[in-house]
C-alpha cells in the first residue's frame, strides 16, 4: 500500500487572448491583485491559429503569457479557473468576452491547462473544472501530446513555456517549491 504524498508548489501561468488593450490593462491589474507579482510577461502577438473566437471577441486577437512569482498549491487550480472565468465576465461587453484567460500549472515535467469542458482525456477537479496535461517535458523541451491544441504545439509557445520553466527551475534551486 502506498502512502499519500504531499504536492509540490507549482508555477501559475495565464495564457491570455485579448481583443481590447484597455480590457487587458484593467484585467492585468486585477490579476496582480489576485495572484501577486508577475515574473514573466511575453509580448502580445497576433493569434492566427483559429477563427474560433472571432465572432465573440472581434479582431484582431492577440495572445500573451504571464507567469507569477508566487508558487501555488496545485489543489487550488480549480478555484483559480473559477476566478479567471469571473474576470472574463467582468470585462465582457454585451456578454461577449474581450479577454479569454486560460490558467495553466507548470512544473519541471508538465504543463497543465484548466477547462470547463469535459472530454475523455480531462480529469475532473472540482466545481465543473477539469484539467488536462497539455505538454510534457522530455528531452530538454516541452512536447505535445495527442490532444494538445494546435497553437500549444507551435515552437513559439513552447519556447515561451520553456523560458517560464527556467524561472521555475531557479525557484526550485532556491528551495521555493516546497512540499505542501
Amino acid at each position: 500500500m502506498g502512502n499519500e504524498a504531499h504536492f509540490y508548489l507549482e508555477k501559475l501561468v495565464l495564457c491570455i487572448l485579448e481583443s481590447s488593450k484597455t480590457a487587458l490593462n484593467d484585467c492585468r491589474k486585477r490579476l496582480i491583485e489576485q495572484f501577486g507579482v508577475i515574473d514573466f510577461e511575453s509580448e502580445p502577438f497576433e493569434f492566427t491559429f483559429s477563427d474560433y473566437y472571432n465572432n465573440e471577441m472581434g479582431t484582431p486577437i492577440r495572445r500573451m503569457f504571464l507567469s507569477f512569482e508566487k508558487l501555488i498549491k496545485p489543489e487550488y487550480f480549480a478555484q483559480i479557473k473559477t476566478k479567471t472565468n469571473q474576470l472574463e465576465t467582468l470585462f465582457a461587453e454585451s456578454k461577449k468576452r474581450k479577454i479569454n484567460l486560460d490558467p495553466g500549472l507548470l512544473n519541471q515535467s508538465r504543463f497543465i491547462l484548466a477547462s470547463t469542458k469535459d472530454s475523455s482525456h480531462r480529469i475532473p477537479l472540482a466545481d465543473g473544472i477539469f484539467a488536462e496535461i497539455t505538454l510534457m517535458f522530455e528531452k530538454k523541451t516541452f512536447r505535445p501530446v495527442e490532444w494538445t491544441y494546435i497553437d500549444y504545439k507551435s515552437p513559439h509557445y513552447i519556447e515561451i513555456l520553456n523560458k517560464i520553466r527556467g524561472i521555475y527551475r531557479e525557484q526550485v534551486k532556491a528551495g521555493e517549491h516546497i512540499r505542501v
